[in-house]
């Protein structure tokens, strides 16, 4: 049982080291290598239109953050910041922003959901608002993808320990 632990403690420490909280604390001009170093891998990469990347670390479904680093051009870190905010979300245009907009600005929804009285998708994203209370936001696509609405709404759980 020693050896086992003794093999799988530098793993583990390793891997508590590249988290994509890390990004939080990536400074302006750090390379693309030192991103990958301090958070590891991207959930995915998409191109920017200066020529650029941006790097999405998300923690949906379950978690409430997704952190986007932009690279410029040179591969060089101009701007790294959680997005599920409500500030960022009120950035969303209905009728001008597409789908890949919404999930090159926040990442994969944490789900896609539909529902009778709206011909589209609806992608939820889970986030906490300033007040701490555990949020859904909700943005209708319709089957164009196109954004026709975007709204925020509670998350309530059925948990007896959140009522007691």
């Amino acid at each position: 049982m020693r050896t086992l632990l003794a093999l799988l403690a530098p793993a583990l420490l390793l891997a508590a080291c590249a988290h994509p909280w890390n990004t939080a604390n990536i400074a302006p001009g750090s390379t693309r290598e030192q991103v990958l170093a301090s958070a590891g891998q991207p959930f995915a990469v998409l191109p920017l239109p200066n020529g650029g990347q941006r790097m999405q670390y998300t923690l949906q479904p379950m978690g409430q953050q997704a952190f986007m680093v932009d690279l410029d051009a040179s591969g060089r870190v101009v701007r790294s910041r959680q997005v599920l905010t409500e500030t960022e979300f009120a950035r969303i245009e209905p009728g001008r922003w597409t789908v890949a907009d919404v999930q090159r600005e926040f990442g994969p929804p944490a789900r896609v959901d539909g529902v009778s009285s709206f011909r589209g998708s609806i992608l939820t994203y889970r986030w906490r608002d300033l007040g701490n209370a555990d949020m859904f936001y909700w943005v209708y696509v319709d089957p164009q993808g196109v954004v026709q609405r975007a709204h925020p709404g509670m998350e309530f759980r059925n948990d007896r320990d959140a009522r007691e």
